[in-house]
């Protein structure tokens, strides 16, 4: 019997994987041939997807993307046997975009089915959570702490710290949260991990339970991800069933259980407090800090909120050690990232590997430069509210402290690219405009700037007294940044203000030409 791989990944079901299954099944049967279907996460190439997998006995050999009405010509040409044909990719392990990554968080992502317990187990599954339950809570921590782990949501806080904070905590309840409600623009590596690896997620979350004394845990999931939402939902009730949680997880006499938790859409449940405030059943609104939620978290108990590649960043940690992982990367930015690669880009997905790689290799070398083949002309990273980085400025490695110096920040590895097309006064008016419609109206820097803003900008380019109007936008942009509650509206003057720095033409040029 030969086994076939087919990705049940939102993003290739999207463009047909569903169908192209079926199809392999049907074409298999007419060729009397047997076939064993595995659906598994994505392997992270898009511009492939769908990506169809066959076991041979030199590897797994890759063909995509296929259309259901291709595989036909491919079976009848010996796809089954791995035969070379058109589409045919070789051995997918060998593809560049795969041979150079260096995969944690996402390495049985595409290659197991993701709601199997024994796929899971057999590669590597539970080590890191066996290991920490065969040591005293305090170990665990310090082994996090070790290994440099830093928050990948966005401001880039050492994990262990934080874990540390929570377990010295004295009080009667602790919680786990995951943050995963990820809605920046240019982001879906939880997403991809969700769908491809979901029990690496409930591992995380359970070995940072038994680190800091809690005994339940949250994940708070965006609701635009109905399948990543099912595909949890399904390991949980196994995960429950193999005694993985429950009341005694392993057999370690630990009791930890975790909940699914669906958000309604809004943005700026991101930022953790306002998640907190929305699992709670209230309005998603941000806190005031002090106090921080390791200290007074979800229902004012002390409270582990990370995001979900930091957690699965976890369980290799503790497999491996905190010395192999912080082994990886550059100066304070340990470990992998995985980066992910959107908007004009020729082949976007998801590149894990570790800290130091250039802004412009991952764009130009894998993401193959920009999908309509003009030049590069702008790249934000870290979501909405990032910096504008102009095409001579992406030679600057991946890690935390080179982006602050550069004015810019990493967020969640996301990378949206622009090609010369792009009107920057329009971007940065986008900004605002954003800011205006997710803002959860608490504090009035975020509610009312970013609606001046707005307003500002559309004088700016009117040309109605351009340079009083940048002197206002100037103000505001401070205003904005020292005095907002939260990210939401801090972040907003990142965008604004690269697009005015680098490239102030597009704010002048329509009324000197009009002129």
């Amino acid at each position: 019997m030969t086994t076939v791989y087919v990705p049940r990944d939102s993003a290739a079901t999207s463009v047909g994987a569903d169908e192209v299954a079926e199809a392999v099944t049907v074409a298999a049967a007419a060729a009397g041939r047997s076939v064993r279907i595995v659906r598994t996460g994505t392997r992270g190439m898009l511009w492939l997807e769908p990506l169809v997998e066959v076991a041979t006995d030199r590897g797994r050999i890759g063909y995509g993307p296929v259309r259901p009405d291709d595989v036909p010509g491919l079976v009848a040409a010996g796809m089954l046997d791995g035969a070379p044909y058109e589409g045919h990719l070789g051995r997918v392990e060998d593809l560049p975009w795969m041979r150079d990554q260096q995969r944690l968080c996402l390495s049985r992502v595409g290659i197991v089915d993701p709601v199997s317990p024994g796929d899971y187990v057999s590669t590597g599954g539970l080590a890191g959570l066996r290991r920490a339950l065969a040591r005293p809570p305090a170990e665990v921590v310090a082994e996090v702490i070790e290994s440099g782990l830093r928050g990948r949501g966005g401001a880039g806080f050492p994990a262990g710290i934080k874990w540390k904070t929570v377990a010295e905590a004295d009080a009667d309840q602790k919680f786990v949260c995951c943050n995963a409600d990820e809605g920046d623009s240019g982001t879906f590596a939880d997403r991809i991990v969700l769908e491809g690896d979901p029990f690496s997620l409930l591992e995380a979350m359970t070995i940072a339970g038994y680190a800091v004394g809690a005994h339940e845990g949250y994940i708070y999931l965006r609701s635009e991800y109905p399948d990543a939402a099912a595909t949890v939902r399904t390991a949980l009730r196994a995960a429950r069933a193999k005694g993985w949680l429950g009341a005694d997880v392993l057999g370690s006499g630990f009791a930890f259980d975790i909940h699914l938790r669906v958000g309604a859409g809004a943005y700026i449940c991101g930022e953790e407090t306002s998640m907190l405030e929305s699992l709670e059943g209230k309005r998603g609104m941000v806190r005031a800090k002090p106090p921080i939620p390791a200290l007074s978290g979800l229902f004012g108990k002390p409270t582990v909120v990370n995001n979900v590649l930091t957690l699965v960043s976890v369980p290799p940690v503790l497999a491996d050690g905190g010395q192999a992982y912080a082994d990886l990367g550059v100066d304070r930015s340990r470990g992998t990232q995985v980066f992910q690669l959107a908007g004009n880009i020729a082949r976007g997905g998801v590149f894990e590997t570790a800290f130091g790689i250039s802004l412009a290799e991952l764009v130009d070398c894998y993401g193959g430069g920009t999908r309509t083949g003009r030049p590069v002309r702008a790249v934000q990273v870290g979501g909405p509210l990032g910096t504008y980085l102009p095409a001579d400025r992406l030679d600057i490695p991946t890690d935390y402290e080179a982006f602050a110096a550069a004015g810019a920040m990493l967020g969640h590895g996301g990378i949206v690219v622009f090609d010369d097309t792009v009107d920057m006064a329009s971007m940065a008016r986008f900004a605002m405009e954003f800011c205006a419609e997710e803002s959860c109206g608490k504090c009035t820097p975020c509610r009312v700037g970013a609606v001046r803003g707005v307003e500002v900008i559309d004088r700016i380019v009117a040309g109605d007294d351009p340079d009083g109007n940048l002197a206002v936008l100037n103000d505001l942009c401070e205003l904005m940044t020292d005095g907002s509650l939260c990210a939401m509206g801090g972040l907003t003057p990142n965008p604004v203000q690269s697009a005015l720095l680098h490239f102030p033409e597009d704010f002048t040029s329509r009324h000197e030409e009009a002129g």
